[in-house]
């Protein structure tokens, strides 16, 4: 296609680089329209396996692909690496943070989720959670450096802090970080250290409801906490988290409060919508939920706006089921192809029906030979669940070289219970540490679904 003859063509500009505004990107490749995708981040981040960066089993570029090289064959598509800070939607443009504003006649956002800690941004320094790479990489470093401490400590009460690793949330990533960090304490560092035995780590999974994996079915949820707890994690349910100071998380159960002292503290146990959510609401006057989420209208647009999509993490969609759709990978992806479908149609003069998601079930990890799945008709847990789940996550890697990096790795894990990414980079304790700009990507806190 002529890139000239682009310039007289609907302009569709979409924010974020996530699931959704990638996946809208990728199906709008031939259609008459200009794309404009814009995103801080050069690369798409495959979310559903960051937790495997953060404990060591796989290395950052083996579950990111370049924006570019992703939409490389696609001429009617510019990328734009910048921030979008504002729009206008009277005069239909984006303020970007280091660009003159770009127009547009169709708006897709996407930009996703971050932390929340429900009022107590103070605790984040002490209790990192999940969500961009920078975030694993200092995971990684805590966790591992963590032994490294522990084998230098000769007082056994610090020595104990340093093998204590607290989770909040058990919700999939709480419980896949949970997982993950016994099978490194009782399987990856056996026999790496002289001074300290790795298995004396003690794990806490702390969730506030009265179960694991709440999402899922009872009897799902009920494996999934006795594998932890075969994998040597302690589950406490029911628990509620009201402070993190000075390395000691406070716990109230019931009428009892118990602190803990721990110098690896993980946050697990929210999320809230990014900035642009609050920038539309008072730009065009939206609803927002409780987490800041944009309320769509059935089409996925906002009142009042039919030119404007909000899709991914960044919606509240309460059209189908008593509750809103979850923020999880296939919901974003779903909802990219019903956007870029109704962008064709109206090129054509025509509509869609209103967006209908097909739920095809949902998966959790908790280690190897072990997760649990959730189909709706049937149920799986074990070794089979596993290997669904390993399937599930290979076959949606974005890149063919990211498969085959990611099915290597794993298949050499499988049978070393090796970790070969396990380095220690980034900042230590007492050093200046640049928190990393916000990640336009969408969530998967809530259950890794199956997609198809």
């Amino acid at each position: 296609m002529d890139r000239n003859a682009l310039k007289n063509q609907a302009n569709v500009v979409i924010i974020g680089g996530g699931f959704g505004g990638l996946y809208t990107a990728q199906d709008l490749k031939n259609a008459s329209v200009q794309v404009t995708l814009v995103d801080k981040r050069n690369f798409h981040l495959f979310q559903p396996l960051l937790y495997q960066v953060a404990t060591g089993v796989l290395s950052p570029a083996d579950i990111s692909s370049p924006l570019r090289l992703v939409l490389r064959q696609h001429k009617n598509t510019k990328v734009l690496l910048d921030h979008a800070i504002d729009l206008d939607p009277e005069k239909k443009e984006v303020i970007l943070d280091n660009h003159e504003p770009i127009p547009y006649d169709i708006l897709v956002l996407a930009t996703g989720v971050s932390h929340h800690y429900f009022g107590n941004d103070h605790w984040e320094p002490l209790a990192p959670g999940l969500k961009t790479i920078e975030d694993a990489i200092e995971i990684r470093r805590r966790i591992f450096m963590a032994f490294e401490a522990a084998e230098k400590e000769t007082d056994p009460v610090k020595r104990q802090a340093w093998l204590t690793f607290v989770i909040v949330g058990g919700g999939p990533t709480g419980v896949e970080m949970a997982g993950a960090i016994a099978e490194i304490a009782h399987g990856a560092l056996a026999g790496d250290f002289r001074s300290v035995d790795p298995k004396e780590a003690k794990i806490l999974l702390i969730e506030g409801l009265d179960r694991v994996l709440p999402p899922y079915p009872p009897e799902l949820s009920a494996k999934a906490a006795d594998d932890l707890r075969h994998l040597g994690v302690t589950v406490q349910t029911q628990s509620m988290v009201t402070d993190i100071n000075d390395h000691v998380v406070t716990v109230r159960q019931g009428e009892q409060i118990k602190q803990i002292t721990s110098r690896t503290i993980l946050w697990a146990a929210g999320v809230k919508a990014s900035r642009m959510g609050k920038v539309l609401a008072e730009r065009t006057g939206v609803a927002l939920d409780r987490a800041g989420r944009v309320v769509v209208e059935p089409d996925l647009s906002i009142p009042g706006y039919s030119d404007i999509f909000v899709i991914g993490d960044l919606a509240n969609f309460p059209h189908q089921g008593e509750r809103p759709l979850p923020g999880i990978a296939p919901v974003a992806m779903q909802q990219a192809a019903y956007v870029a479908k109704l962008i064709k149609k109206r090129l054509q003069g025509e509509s869609l029906p209103s967006f209908v998601y097909d739920d095809y079930g949902n998966m959790a990890v908790i280690g190897q030979n072990k997760a649990v799945v959730n189909l709706g008709f049937a149920k799986f847990s074990g070794f089979l669940a596993w290997f669904i789940w390993v399937w599930a996550h290979i076959y949606y890697l974005i890149e063919f070289d990211n498969k085959l990096v990611v099915m290597i790795q794993w298949g050499w894990n499988y049978f070393t219970r090796g970790r070969g990414a396990r380095l220690i980079t980034g900042v230590g304790e007492g050093k200046r540490k640049v928190k990393p700009q916000e990640m336009p990507q969408e969530s998967t806190e809530t259950p890794t679904p199956i997609t198809r």
